[in-house]
């Protein structure tokens, strides 16, 4: 089982060891002074994270992290609460402004309201050479986001993505469905490490690659 990020810790609430973060509270989560329990059940990198996969997130103020598919923050703010600069992408004005309310706690959390199929309208904000590139879009096309997008990452980043099943085709069988996103992520990414997320999000898929 990996390392967890800096930051983040195994914790007991009500006697149930969970992951957690410090920070204010978003989503009803339960907390314990200022530690605030991470569900896995409502966030795909939490259960990346609680599957033991190595994500490349280490945690700290210099860590650089561009979030696509930030919705209203429940995953996000977990990020801003152990990482540097978090920049929270996110295309649908009402999700957004629950962002909005996440980030007043966090001064390191940078909420967008942009489209994350098309880059360019936020490039002038996001800074190159990030760290880590989370992406959580329920699009068609996730692996062509994930490419389009890797301009940001450094040489030594990492993209850690969740792949739905059903918003890249609901008609096919999911292993068939992750078995084309790979493909195609290889044009512009080493894959370095997945796993099904079904213990926590059914058809789900969690990939962690490399920019080549």
């Amino acid at each position: 089982m990996s390392d967890l990020p800096a930051g983040v810790e195994r914790r007991q609430f009500d006697g149930d060891e969970q992951l957690a973060t410090r920070g204010e509270p978003v989503y009803g989560e339960p907390t314990d002074g200022k530690w605030r329990a991470w569900n896995p059940n409502r966030s795909k990198l939490g259960a990346m994270l609680a599957l033991g996969m190595d994500t490349g997130l280490v945690g700290g103020d210099d860590e650089t992290v561009l979030y696509l598919g930030a919705a209203s923050g429940t995953t996000v703010s977990h990020v801003a609460d152990v990482a540097g600069p978090t920049y929270a992408v996110e295309f649908a004005p009402r999700p957004v402004r629950d962002l909005l309310e996440a980030a007043d706690s966090r001064p390191r959390l940078f909420p967008l309201l942009a489209d994350a199929r098309k880059p360019e309208t936020y490039a002038h904000v996001v800074e190159r050479d990030v760290d880590v590139l989370v992406q959580d879009v329920a699009t068609r096309g996730q692996a062509r986001v994930a490419l389009e997008n890797a301009r940001f990452l450094a040489e030594d980043g990492r993209l850690v993505l969740a792949v739905k099943a059903r918003s890249e085709d609901v008609t096919r069988e999911p292993g068939a469905v992750f078995a084309d996103v790979r493909e195609e992520l290889a044009e512009g990414y080493d894959v370095l490490e997945t796993q099904r997320l079904d213990d926590y999000h059914a058809d789900h898929l969690g990939v962690v690659a490399r920019p080549r």
